[in-house]
């Protein structure tokens, strides 16, 4: 049985139901890689795409396992760490780079939309683009396929009441703080926590949650150009002070 770490309140940094969300999300790049190996026997531009596939996926899995590692050690540090001031919109375009890929075998296109100039914000930069790119990999997964239809996932960056907010978004009005809620309290009992948005068990979201919660931001359901998402509200640095 996994090991639950704890702080001295006693509360557990990572749920053993997310280990094992984790487990059986690294399960869809071996069904991937074992498909993408049958059908390679037939021309060489299937193994082409199979290769694609192979690459795209296990780099996938390993980013998801790498970022969960970052949750975990940023929770035990306390969130002590040196704050950085960071474009926001900087760290979403290193992030559509990274998820690029997996959009592409996924069937969906992604779009980076930052209208405007924003102040830097005071964060860990590469926390934020961590959590960016988990929560934007189990969307991209999680956006059902509709024949003839490229569905669309944007990343974007604008200006609210309370901050600088940076999110993923859609169409899909499964996006919502209901789905978020209901997710948070089916975490630890259920292997599809989030059934109304996915139908894997959306681990990305849940790291994501994770490493935000560890710089003391939440994750939560925004709104942007008519469309629905999901991101957190970050402060200006003008509004902060930065940690030395």
């Amino acid at each position: 049985m996994a090991r639950v770490l704890r702080l001295e309140n006693e509360t557990p940094i990572i749920s053993q139901q997310l280990l094992l969300n984790i487990a059986e999300e690294l399960k869809m790049p071996l069904l991937r890689i074992a498909r993408a190996n049958e059908s390679s026997l037939f021309d060489d531009q299937m193994n082409l795409q199979s290769s694609e596939i192979i690459r795209t996926s296990t780099d996938n899995a390993l980013k998801l396992i790498d970022n969960y590692i970052l949750g975990i050690r940023l929770a035990l540090e306390d969130a002590s760490f040196i704050k950085e001031s960071v474009s926001v919109s900087s760290v979403l375009y290193d992030a559509a780079l990274d998820l690029t890929s997996l959009a592409k075998i996924n069937g969906v296109e992604l779009e980076l939309n930052i209208a405007g100039k924003f102040a830097p914000v005071a964060v860990n930069r590469e926390a934020l683009h961590a959590a960016l790119v988990s929560l934007g990999a189990a969307l991209i997964e999680a956006i059902p396929a509709h024949e003839n239809i490229q569905m669309k996932l944007q990343l974007a960056t604008h200006r609210s009441r309370y901050g600088i907010v940076a999110g993923v978004y859609a169409q899909t009005k499964q996006l919502s703080e209901q789905t978020l809620k209901m997710g948070r309290r089916l975490q630890k009992t259920s292997r599809q926590p989030l059934l109304n948005l996915s139908h894997s068990n959306g681990a990305g979201v849940f790291v994501a949650d994770s490493i935000l919660n560890s710089m003391g931001l939440k994750l939560t359901s925004s709104r942007h150009h008519n469309l629905y998402g999901i991101g957190t509200i970050l402060e200006p640095v003008n509004q902060m002070q930065l940690i030395t």
